[in-house]
């Protein structure tokens, strides 16, 4: 087709491509990962329905109901006791927790049955936690959700201490009250901290006997094998834990006819009494519910006699507390030995069904 005359033909334009978008720029891996990454609350998760089960389970309700029972029973004999010589006790310091610590026959003192029925507490429990996952075929399903493998045994374990703590403190305020009503003489405000120290105490403890409960459910497949073995660790330490450490005293190092074999004895004696979580926590109860406790076994004893302290002597509570002070870091320290043979345990085991 010819061009008009005098027009000028214009160069047609070559087409050009329209411009590629630019690539997407891939994600960085680590955006991903911490996507993926499981929650570092996880335990919290844990524990929170933990807690909500053993609120709400029988046992806790049973064992709350015999700790009650048996602190009611010693609260009301020792209040009698001390309405009938009322005279003689007006200048008594502590009066109010000498309701805890004194006792009245046939009925013991209510620290001493607290001592003696709180493990069950724990045992209860920490002995099916691991290995009632493991019946129930719920381990797996529970590993595979998005948390890490240490938050399972963590927040069991966490969910039996706040149900123990929550049973003492209902226990001890209750007969506390009964005691108040019962004497009709308030506590001083070191009472009210020297009992809350004693509850701390107490569910340390406790504590204890969760962590070698839990371990036993990790260490053994079938539930009523942990709770066999706790129960018989937690019967014979209470019961025939003094009459080990007299025979194996006695055989390590006799008493002789000397003052110096009779004192070797003993001291050996008392070292090996103290290995057991029992007397410890029983020393500990006294000395910081009783004032006038100013410390234990036969050293405590020689260095009275020598100093000529008088048996009136009275310690305040920092000076109390500094002479519990050995007794709480170990059982601190069997707590955290004990439940970490639990968590490394379990972290080593093989989960799936």
């Amino acid at each position: 087709m010819s061009a008009a005359p005098g027009s000028r033909i214009r160069p047609r334009r070559a087409l050009r491509p329209s411009p590629e978008p630019p690539p997407a720029r891939p994600r960085s891996a680590a955006p991903a990962r911490a996507e993926e990454r499981p929650p570092s609350h996880g335990w919290r998760v844990v524990a929170a329905k933990e807690t909500a089960d053993h609120l709400g389970s029988v046992r806790l309700y049973v064992l709350a109901v015999v700790l009650t029972i048996a602190g009611v029973a010693a609260i009301y004999s020792m209040s009698q006791v001390i309405r009938g010589a009322a005279a003689d006790a007006t200048g008594y310091r502590s009066l109010f927790l000498a309701l805890f610590t004194g006792g009245a026959d046939p009925v013991p003192a209510f620290v001493t049955l607290v001592g003696f029925l709180a493990p069950l507490l724990g045992i209860a429990f920490g002995f099916d936690a691991v290995n009632g996952e493991r019946a129930d075929r719920t381990l797996p399903r529970l590993l595979a959700q998005p948390i890490y493998r240490d938050d399972v045994v963590n927040g069991k374990f966490v969910a039996g201490l706040l149900a123990v703590a929550t049973v003492l403190v209902a226990v001890v305020a209750f007969v506390a009250g009964i005691g108040l009503i019962r004497i009709g003489i308030p506590p001083t405000v070191e009472d009210v901290v020297r009992l809350v120290l004693w509850v701390a105490l107490t569910v340390v403890y406790v504590g204890f006997w969760l962590a070698f409960a839990t371990f036993c459910s990790v260490a053994f497949r079938r539930a009523a094998s942990s709770a066999l073995v706790a129960i018989a660790l937690w019967i014979g330490l209470t019961l025939f834990g003094v009459l080990l450490a007299t025979l194996v005293a006695n055989l390590l190092s006799p008493p002789g006819s000397t003052s110096a074999d009779q004192l070797a004895n003993l001291r050996l004696r008392e070292t090996l009494e103290r290995l057991s979580p029992d007397t410890l926590y029983l020393q500990a109860t006294r000395a910081i519910l009783d004032p006038r406790v100013t410390g234990f076994g036969i050293d405590a004893a020689l260095a009275s006699q020598s100093q000529g302290a008088l048996p009136s002597t009275v310690l305040s509570l920092p000076q109390s507390v500094l002479v519990v002070w050995p007794q709480v870091v170990a059982l601190v320290a069997l707590t955290v030995v004990s439940f970490g043979l639990a968590y490394v345990t379990f972290l080593r085991q093989e989960v799936r069904a």
